[in-house]
């Protein structure tokens, strides 16, 4: 995984534009960001995000938490998407295509580098 601050700062920077009550995944991330990232590599960037990065609105592809052995309390980033009215079944999985957000594909910073795959339409 790349290490300097500007490969960082690429994911940090979409990560801020996801508003309350919608997330990403970590492989759309990815996706969006193009070549030398991965969904494993934008995981370990947004565990060291600060508290201007909204870390918690990152899901993996299921729909459903991922930071369970990493941050405690264990359901924490569970408990803020609710708090935003995102909402989980029982297996602890939200249904991505009520709440996964697709930046604007007009807004130059997030073209993505390679070829697109097809996401949920909003």
């Amino acid at each position: 995984m790349k290490t300097d601050s500007r490969y960082r700062e690429r994911v940090y920077e979409i990560v801020r534009c996801i508003p309350p009550g919608r997330v990403m995944t970590y492989g759309q991330l990815a996706e969006i960001l193009g070549d030398g990232y991965t969904p494993r590599t934008v995981g370990f960037v947004m565990h060291a995000a600060d508290e201007t990065t909204p870390w918690h609105r990152v899901l993996n592809a299921q729909g459903a938490c991922s930071t369970g052995r990493v941050v405690l309390p264990r359901d924490k980033q569970q408990r803020l998407l609710e708090a935003e009215r995102i909402y989980f079944d029982k297996r602890g999985r939200c249904k991505l295509e009520d709440y996964l957000w697709i930046p604007d594909e007009a807004e130059p910073r997030f073209k993505t580098q390679g070829p697109k795959a097809t996401l949920f339409k909003n």
